[in-house]
């Protein structure tokens, strides 16, 4: 274990072996840190905090601070991070809103400078967070997501395993697992992520039906219902596309994200209201219709 001379650490901490603490690090009660984890300079563990092995702390990252929340009210709440994260600079991570509560950041994730972490958010396995992505409170983030730089999400959303956010994304509805999504708020659906899930070992039988189910769900028009029906019946029903229809089943109160091509199409439509109100001097002829009301 090497602990500098000017790190504190507070006498309730537990360090296990060949953790490493650099200078004016803090490390506050209730915090427990994993075998070869490394704490660098200036960086903050305030409280209730477990930090699993090999992982790495950045300088002026702050782990388990209060949560920015007007609710909490001082209670026990806590952070866990899994085996093998990196931390970068000034990354912040809130505790729980609320008693007991928690926010979690699984194995082998990166969280690049600048991102937060608001309170009661899940965090999976392999998560990758460019610069300054925000996360709102309450949010569930599954495996193998990427979230490009700037990108800021609603409280309540989830965001679906192997999906990819675009920078600057502004996500206000669910994101469903496999899609891409980009855009100013509202976010929408771009495609499959099939980079994505060729690198993580997806193979083309799946990729070929979850194009189907995709093709169902976002670009043909059809309710929800309707589309899952129609995938149960005529799609390849792999690990992959049941995943995908329990994720769209089930939303959370944001709802799912809207396609390109749903979104493209509802504005096309108010965008020709729109011009047809500017033209009052076009008479019903002109317009193809029969002058009723």
């Amino acid at each position: 274990m090497k602990i500098h001379s000017t790190a504190i650490i507070d006498e309730d901490a537990v360090l296990a072996p060949e953790v490493s603490v650099g200078p004016y690090a803090s490390i506050g009660p209730g915090v427990s840190i994993g075998r070869g984890t490394v704490i660098d300079s200036h960086a903050v563990v305030v409280c209730n905090t477990r930090i699993g092995s090999n992982c790495r702390i950045h300088s002026h990252a702050v782990i388990g601070g209060d949560p920015q929340d007007l609710g909490y009210d001082g209670q026990p709440s806590y952070v866990e991070i899994g085996d093998r994260t990196s931390i970068r600079e000034f990354v912040t991570i809130s505790r729980g809103s609320h008693g007991r509560m928690m926010t979690s950041v699984g194995n082998d994730c990166l969280l690049m400078a600048g991102v937060h972490i608001a309170h009661d958010c899940t965090v999976g396995n392999n998560v990758i967070m460019s610069n300054m992505a925000t996360l709102a409170g309450h949010i569930t983030v599954e495996d193998r997501v990427i979230i490009g730089g700037l990108a800021a999400f609603h409280q309540f959303v989830r965001i679906g395993r192997m999906a990819m956010i675009g920078g600057t994304a502004g996500i206000m509805n669910d994101v469903p697992p496999f899609c891409m999504v980009q855009g100013s708020p509202p976010a929408t659906i771009r495609g499959l992520n099939l980079i994505g899930l060729s690198r993580n070992g997806v193979d083309s039988r799946s990729q070929r039906a979850l194009k189907h189910a995709f093709r169902l769900l976002f670009n043909r028009g059809m309710s929800r219902e309707d589309a899952i029906e129609e995938i149960q019946a005529s799609v390849e029903l792999t690990p992959e596309v049941r995943h995908l229809i329990d994720f769209v089943s089930n939303p959370s109160r944001r709802g799912i994200c809207r396609s390109e091509l749903s979104r493209k199409s509802k504005l096309s439509v108010v965008e020709g209201e729109s011009a047809a109100a500017a033209r009052p001097e076009l008479d019903d002829e002109s317009t193809g219709t029969s002058g009723q009301k």
